[in-house]
């Protein structure tokens, strides 16, 4: 995907702003949860193990104060059941009484004296002689046949007895549970809400800064008039384009300044030139014998050299500096490129070259006229310096991926090894030319100040290669994904 400036469009920081924001929160909450949920499960067992502490001195105190008779066990297994309704965090069930708080006596030889619950109490008994419960604090209990564990509080009498009071975790658990399910539910909706609100606030911020870069990329193809967005916020965007601003101001008037000398420069320089050439062609208009007239046309051609390597010079210059200025209107590369081949058809006939033109129909660009005519010539006219007779030069022009893609391609000898790789640096030439090594330089230029890009290779079957790509215009790409959709 590419965006409106022609360079690939930018995934938006918000989704990862948002998604560390979300995460940074979604880890605070569940730590404070983790903690809220170890407090709620010590205060609910702190309460348990308070109802157990007092039952057990009741039920103790009730077991050594009733005769060891026959009415012995009922009496205490009532108490004990009595104690069951009294039970902290029970669910309010239809379920007996007895499943969740058993009470188990031992004798002095620590058989079982008596047992008041559900299950097998001998399988309990069991399991706190290998547990060795303490008689001074509740202790956790797992017995098996029972998959949750019992809280259980002992104490002694001074008969040699002892007395063993058991509360199932069940109830604690349940409530921990539906603790942690409503959390959760919780935590889900404030974490998807939080991730929502960083998001939109994010990437409203956000926006602004697009606008900025946008409005940035587009003034240095265009024009240095245009500013980026500003806002009535006090912020630090707004200082951002504020500074932006004020920066483009300074850079346009050292860009004007720029011009001023250049203009200055090549008029300096293009007078005397202009008026030696006159002179030359007045002298050899005087000039009848053969002999005395070459000098002069081998001068007035030095000086038409000098006055293409002046142009060339500045232009590069303007080009690099991003203050190449462009008169854009619209060009069909198509046409452009046939009144091309038609001029210069007849010079290379004569030199011995074939040019063959590869053409898919028309195809729109925006940009200078004048510009895209003389790098069009530049490269023919290397072509036309570089090639030896008998060489074929072949041009293809498509579209592809939104851009007008231009290849020039030779069968010469390509390009020499030792500047393969500078090839659009200025001053860089072949040891076989004599030019000034402004040729591709300028050409690459022109092409970067329309937005396009170059590349320049030797091809594996011999010869040189140049690949063009600059952005077609809307219309064109309209036309083009609709053409090749009709293909289809």
């Amino acid at each position: 995907m590419f965006s409106r400036t022609g360079n690939p469009r930018m995934r938006s920081a918000a989704w990862r702003i948002s998604l560390w924001a979300t995460l940074a929160f979604a880890c605070g909450t569940m730590f404070v949860f983790v903690f809220l949920h170890r407090f709620v499960a010590r205060d609910i067992q702190r309460r348990s193990d308070d109802w157990l502490s007092g039952e057990i001195e009741v039920l103790g105190d009730v077991a050594e104060r009733t005769p060891d008779n026959a009415l012995y066990g009922r009496v205490v297994g009532e108490v004990a059941e009595l104690a069951t309704k009294e039970v902290p965090n029970r669910s309010r069930t239809g379920s007996s009484l007895n499943d969740s708080v058993f009470f188990l006596q031992t004798g002095s030889d620590g058989a079982l004296k008596l047992w008041v619950g559900a299950g097998n109490g001998a399988a309990v008994l069991k399991a706190i002689e290998a547990s060795r419960i303490a008689p001074d604090r509740p202790t956790d209990l797992h017995v098996p046949g029972f998959p949750i564990p019992f809280r259980v509080a002992a104490i002694g009498l001074t008969n040699g007895t002892h007395v063993y009071l058991g509360l199932s975790e069940r109830d604690e658990l349940r409530v921990l549970g539906r603790l942690r399910l409503r959390f959760f539910l919780l935590w889900l909706l404030l974490v998807l809400l939080g991730f929502g609100i960083v998001f939109y606030a994010t990437r409203r911020m956000l926006s602004h800064v697009r606008e900025i870069t946008e409005a940035a990329s587009r003034i240095g193809h265009s024009d240095l008039n245009t500013r980026v967005p500003t806002t009535n916020r006090n912020d630090e965007i707004a200082h951002l384009a504020l500074t932006l601003n004020r920066m483009l101001d300074r850079i346009e008037n050292s860009m004007h300044q720029l011009h001023t000398i250049t203009d200055a420069l090549a008029h300096d320089l293009r007078s005397p030139l202009t008026a030696i050439r006159g002179k030359l062609e007045t002298s050899l208009s005087a000039v009848t014998e053969g002999e005395q007239a070459e000098p002069i046309v081998s001068a007035i051609d030095e000086v038409d050299r000098l006055t293409d390597f002046l142009n060339k010079s500045l232009d590069v210059a303007e080009a690099k500096a991003d203050a190449l200025r462009l008169t854009r209107s619209e060009i069909d590369l198509d046409e452009l490129l046939r009144v091309m081949i038609d001029l210069y058809e007849p010079s290379m006939t004569e030199k011995g070259l074939g040019i063959h033109l590869h053409s898919s129909g028309p195809l729109k660009i925006v940009a200078d006229a004048g510009l895209i005519h003389r790098m069009i010539a530049n490269l023919f006219d290397n072509e036309l310096k570089h090639l030896p007779s008998a060489c074929t030069v072949s041009i293809q022009l498509r579209a592809e991926n939104d851009a007008a893609l231009l290849i020039v391609e030779d069968d010469g000898a390509g390009f020499d090894p030792e500047v393969s790789r500078h090839l659009f640096e200025r001053r860089v030439k072949g040891k076989d030319s004599n030019g000034h090594g402004l040729g591709l330089a300028f050409v690459d230029a022109v092409i970067r100040a329309h937005g396009g890009s170059i590349t320049a290779s030797n091809r594996a079957a011999g010869g040189a290669q140049i690949i063009i790509n600059l952005p077609l215009t809307p219309a064109e790409i309209a036309h083009s994904t609709a053409r090749d959709t009709s293909y289809r």
